[in-house]
């Protein structure tokens, strides 16, 4: 087999030698907190809601 680096027999040695961490759990902002983030975002900062339109011609 040309090309390969390394025996696949060591495959995925590292990693299976590592002990699982597990994940973090997410928190997200409170309501309040994210409804005052958009309102200075939106309002104050007059920041445009959504993804920007392209126009593109044909």
């Amino acid at each position: 087999m040309a090309g390969s680096h390394g025996s696949l027999t060591k495959a995925g040695k590292v990693r299976n030698q590592t002990p699982k961490v597990e994940a973090r759990t997410k928190k997200g902002l409170t309501p309040i907190l994210r409804n005052k983030k958009n309102y200075v975002k939106r309002i104050e900062r007059e920041i445009p809601v959504g993804q920007p339109e392209f126009q593109r011609e044909r």
